[in-house]
This record gives structure tokens, sequence and C-alpha cells, in this order.
């Protein structure tokens, strides 16, 4: 469930980010929400790719924490900034990686999984459930894989 001020806030990221070249998406618990599946948004996670994670952060600086930066965890690497609007808590997430066996797979290319849902005359770009599905299943995060999977399988005509 998308409340009041992450709705307010996701409509004004998507206003600052018009003419974005970079392709990005909302993703994470706001992107899963705004799809319909039963979560509660408290912070907006946004990817891109290299390029975009450092347009988004000029573009976001006056609200900025954390400016973009190479960030490397144990089992993500990005280019991550981190900032604050009215309150809630934007992570901008770019070229994101996954460790997997050893390696790291290639960079997400959001194009190919980005949909598009439709909020108060606006178009805010989603990642695909059925990715974030595998994803999450990827990482390691086995109980938010099977809520999403259980909520495709429940819904087959609400996916974007």
């Amino acid at each position: 469930m998308i409340r009041e001020p992450q709705r307010s806030v996701l409509l004004t990221l998507v206003d600052l980010l018009v003419g974005l070249e970079q392709p990005w998406v909302v993703t994470g618990s706001t992107g899963m929400a705004l799809q319909g599946v039963p979560l509660e948004a408290h912070d907006i996670d946004l990817q891109t790719d290299a390029a975009g994670a450092y347009a988004i952060g000029q573009r976001l600086s006056a609200f900025g924490v954390t400016p973009v930066h190479e960030y490397i965890s144990p089992r993500i690497r990005s280019h991550f900034g981190r900032f604050v609007i009215d309150g809630v808590t934007v992570e901008v997430m770019g070229a994101l990686q996954k460790l997997i066996d050893g390696h790291w797979e290639a960079p997400v290319t959001v194009e190919i999984h980005r949909r598009s849902f439709p909020l108060e005359g606006r178009t805010v770009p989603v990642l695909s459930l059925v990715y974030e599905e595998q994803a999450y299943r990827v990482l390691g995060r086995i109980e938010r894989a099977e809520l999403l999977r259980r909520w495709l399988e429940d819904n087959p005509g609400q996916v974007l």
C-alpha cells in the first residue's frame, strides 16, 4: 500500500525525472505495492544504469544524504546514492549486479523488465513482478520471493 507522503514523493520524483535520457524504474516494496502486492512501502527505491544513477543524483542533489558512489556489499554492487524528500528516503541503484556462485552477473538492464503503471495522470516505470520474484530468489530472500510467487499465481490478470 502506498500512503502519504510516499505517494506524493513518488509523484515528485516522476516530475523531477521527466526527460532523463537513461532508463529508470521504481523497484522494491514501492514498485510492488503500486502493482497491487499487499506490502506497505516505507522508502522508494529507484534502479537505473550507471550513468542514470549519477544523472538522477544530480537532479536530486538538493535532497542528498549520500552522494551516488560505487558501492559493494557481500552480495550486491552498484552505483548507490541516498536522498530524503519530505521525510521519505529515496535510494538510487545504478548498474546493479548480484554475486552468483562467486561471479558478478551482468548489470540489470532495466528496459527489459520495465513496465508502466498509471498514477494520477502520470506514468510510473516499475520493474516487472516476475523479474522481481526471480531477483529476490537469487538473493536468497525466499520469503519475499514466495510472497510474489503466490501473488502472481492469484492475480494473473493484473500482472503488468
